[in-house]
């Protein structure tokens, strides 16, 4: 295949089974890390920017403002070099590091609202300072991404693209952040004639499902307490809401890992660790998929850095053992038994 834009590449990701059960239920990672700059955010930053221009809202060789972790700032960048537009990403160093240099090197223009040495998520001050630049500048326009019904419309096309590989989706078990990626596919999959249950899996610490807010380590994923939760995340869609804690699911992430040789990111750590506790008790013949953000080779001075992890209290051998364990029950063979199996 030959394309002319590099974000002609979106979409079309690849389903890896992780998890086959002798009853018939499988459960589907979408490996959105596939798609140009390595995550799903790409989709809804090319469809935001788009539809900004056609209605005027962001003018020809305009500004985009926003506030980010880094994927969807990594979108913004690639969509700005390709239309001449200006980017501005509001940023904290609570984002991972490849991800900040990645935007520079596209040509971002970053503003932080830490100073350096403070790792601490400030979303709320992020959104504050993106919403009063463009504010100041006529020619600028903030994508507001939490809030942007392009967002959710944007992921559309990833709900036909399962439907396409798989027929039916009986249940999807999801990061939530914006909430555009879970919800604006559900809403797809329930629009042409799918029964999906979505069940939405946050940081223990977000408060977009309730409970008390609190730090969490776990990027682009949640709301964190002092944030607005967005018009994305639409509670009407949703069948049950599910926290994971920063342990779990970077152990989870971790042990994939060694386990399969794919590398996910801490949030997908997180929703695939909530669907393997979940796999036993569904019906039969059921298909689960969650979708994966983005690839785990953004975080290896992070969820896979032992020093970085151990530091923080992190680091948990006894939460990893517990994951593979739940693998081995599950049917996913341990490199022991992959070797027997080779060797047979």
């Amino acid at each position: 295949m030959i394309v002319t834009k590099y974000s002609d590449l979106i979409g079309n990701t690849p389903l890896l089974e992780l998890v086959r059960l002798e009853n018939g239920t499988r459960y589907l990672l979408k490996l959105e890390q596939f798609n140009p700059t390595g995550s799903m955010k790409i989709r809804m930053a090319r469809q935001m920017v788009l539809d900004a221009l056609e209605d005027g809202r962001l003018p020809k060789g305009g500004r985009i403002v926003e506030s980010t972790s880094g994927n969807t700032g990594l979108g913004l960048a690639v969509v700005a070099a390709e239309l001449g537009l200006r980017f501005t990403a509001v940023v904290d160093h609570h984002a991972a590091v490849d991800k900040i240099r990645a935007m520079a090197a596209m040509g971002a223009e970053l503003v932080y609202v830490a100073e350096d040495g403070d790792d601490s998520l400030n979303t709320a001050a992020r959104e504050e300072l993106a919403e009063a630049m463009a504010a100041e500048d006529p020619e600028a326009f903030f994508t507001e991404q939490h809030n942007n019904d392009s967002n959710p419309a944007a992921y559309s096309a990833l709900a036909r693209e399962l439907i396409a590989d798989l027929g039916e989706v009986d249940y999807m078990i999801c990061a939530v952040g914006t909430g555009g990626s879970l919800f604006g596919s559900a809403r797809e999959l329930r629009k042409l004639g799918q029964q999906t249950q979505v069940i939405g899996v946050e940081p223990v610490g977000s408060i977009a499902f309730g409970g008390p807010g609190g730090d969490y380590w776990q990027s682009g994923t949640g709301t964190p307490e002092g944030a607005i939760i967005g018009t994305a995340v639409d509670y009407e869609l949703l069948d049950e809401g599910v926290k994971v804690s920063d342990v779990d699911a970077f152990a989870t992430a971790r042990v994939i890992g060694r386990r399969t040789g794919l590398l996910i990111g801490g949030s997908s750590g997180g929703c695939v660790h909530a669907a393997l506790q979940k796999l036993p008790q569904l019906p039969a013949g059921s298909t689960v998929v969650s979708i994966v953000c983005d690839g785990g080779e953004k975080y290896l001075d992070t969820v896979f850095d032992e020093e970085w992890m151990a530091a923080r209290g992190l680091l948990d051998p006894d939460a990893e053992a517990a994951v593979g364990a739940v693998l081995t029950a599950l049917g996913v063979p341990d490199s022991r038994q992959r070797a027997e199996a080779a060797v047979l």
